[in-house]
Formats: C-alpha cells, structure tokens, sequence
C-alpha cells in the first residue's frame, strides 16, 4: 500500500460491491460531461494502468448503456456533476441498477462533507480533480484491488451524523423503479406527472409510492420526497449558483 500522504486507503467495506481484481484486460467507464477532462483522465488512466480498456459517457444515460453492454466493467469514474442529474442521484441510480460494478466519484469538490456523502450513498472512493497523474494511479490501483480510496484529510462520519447516514443506505432497500419514482418525487412531480414519465398507470405509482414509504419508514409522500431532496443535495457552490432549492411537492 502507498504511503502518499495525499490519499488514504481502506478495506472496503460496501454492501453489494463486488471485488474487481486487476487484470490485464481491466475496464473502466469514464463518465464526465467534459470532452477534455474525460481526455485528460483516459491520459492519466493510461499512463498507470496501459492495459486498460476505458468507455466514455458524456451522460448518465450514456453510462447505463456502457455498463449494460459490458456488465464485467471493473470500475465506473464518475462526474459528480453531470448534466442528466442532480446532486448524488446519478450515483445511487448506479449502484441501484448495477451493483456489482464499483464507482468512484471524481470531482473538483473536494469538501469533507461531500466526500462523506458520497461514500454513504455507496462510493467505493472519491478522486479529487486536483489530484496529480501519480495519486490518480494509486487511488485506481486500490479500487481495483477492493479498497476504498479517498482524499488525505477525510474524516469518517461523526456520530452526530448517523442518522442522515442510516436514511441514505435506506435507499438500497429501493429497487431500481421505486429509486426513479423517488427521485421524481424530489423534483416536485405528482404521482399523474411521474406515471407519465415513466410510462406507467398513477394507481401503478401509489402502488410503489406506498411501498417506498413503508420500506422508509415514513407515512407522507411529502416527507420522502424531502427526504430525498435533502439526501441528493450537495450544497456546493455549483448548486448555490444554479439556484437549486427545495421544490413544493404536491401530495399526489
């Protein structure tokens, strides 16, 4: 293990992660709405590991569609910031749909409240955009040995935290439909609007609205949507200047 003082390493220790070992054919998926960093990361990422295979994906939906094609992908480099989401909710629709492919987070925000949130919602690490060409290869190495891999200086959750902690792994109880409706919900859309998107009948999303508040352990649709929204938001800078608050949620 490294001794670079600009990274701390762990044993994971994620549910529903699956230990990538390395390999020569290892594969990753780059996933930022930036063509040059993407180019900048695929340069770093082959100067360290040259036998890797990278996918790019300039969107959410587009990382979807890579990791479906190639479901034995050994790691996913995720934007915190992409264009089709909103706060952490590319990240926990990831790891709801594929959860046996680990992400890590790359980001230009590089608080340890983010940090922290990141790896509740199931990271399996968090790279700095700062981060130089060798700390990048350090970090990749240890994610595809199993570990977890976060910026120097990260403290571990306080206690006076648990809870918003213990909220957000409740999310993993969701599946993958119920985790759209929510999301959904935390925009402010009624159960009409959001059956629409979807392409399913309203009585068809109470159904999953019912069950989502049971496995939440709440009795109002109003409160899982704010929970939800709350849980999602990264109170960054870039959030605060794109004005993204708290939506009204209608009850139905």
């Amino acid at each position: 293990m490294s001794n670079d003082r600009a990274l701390q390493i762990g044993r994971a220790a994620t549910p529903g992660i699956a230990v990538a070992r390395m390999s020569s054919t290892t594969t990753l998926i780059v996933a930022d709405d930036h063509p040059l960093f993407r180019a900048a990361l695929r340069e770093a990422v082959t100067h360290v590991l040259p036998e890797t295979q990278i996918i790019e994906a300039g969107s959410v939906a587009a990382v979807e569609q890579a990791a479906q094609i190639h479901p034995n992908t050994d790691l996913i480099l995720l934007d915190l910031y992409m264009p089709d989401a909103r706060g952490f909710s590319a990240l926990v629709q990831l790891r709801s749909q594929f959860p046996s492919i680990p992400i890590a987070i790359i980001s230009a925000a590089e608080s340890s409240s983010i940090v922290r949130r990141a790896m509740d919602f199931g990271a399996s690490g968090f790279i700095p955009k700062s981060a130089s060409i060798e700390q990048i290869g350090v970090m990749l190495r240890a994610l595809l040995s199993g570990e977890l891999a976060v910026p120097a200086g990260y403290l571990e959750q306080s206690a006076g935290s648990d809870q918003a902690r213990d909220m957000a792994r409740n999310l993993d109880k969701l599946t993958p439909q119920q985790l759209r409706v929510l999301l959904l919900l935390a925009e402010g859309s009624s159960n009409k609007v959001v059956a629409q998107d979807l392409g399913v009948s309203e009585a068809t999303i109470k159904a999953h609205v019912t069950v989502i508040l049971r496995k939440l352990r709440l009795e109002r649709r109003t409160q899982a949507a704010l929970l939800a929204q709350r849980l999602l938001r990264t109170d960054s800078p870039q959030e605060r200047a794109a004005g993204v608050g708290e939506p009204e949620f209608p009850e139905a």
